[in-house]
């Protein structure tokens, strides 16, 4: 593997680890797409460093399993939000 590549494996699995983010937020922060992250970390992080390998794939398990509760929560707001922008008076005490 390219050095340039297994340097960003472990930058992306470093930073992941570290804020506790999404492949999504990583994917930002990097500047690189979200499949390029999920790809990093699913198959080339485990032929460099296994243990960390672990650690990582123990997090996008849990990820995993609460993304309809982001999902929801972010449409939640999104509808929220347009209430407030379309109905102003919502923000005023009468």
């Amino acid at each position: 593997m390219d050095e340039i590549i297994q340097n960003r494996v472990l930058s992306v699995a470093e930073t992941i680890l570290n804020t506790q983010g999404t492949v999504r937020s990583v994917a930002l922060i990097h500047g690189v797409s979200k499949s390029t992250v999920h790809k990093d970390l699913t198959d080339r992080l485990i032929q460099i460093d296994k243990h960390l390998y672990e650690k990582v794939r123990e997090l996008l398990e849990y990820n995993k399993s609460v993304r309809h509760l982001r999902g929801g929560n972010s449409t939640r707001m999104k509808y929220l939000n347009n209430r407030l922008h379309t109905e102003p008076n919502l923000l005023t005490h009468n």
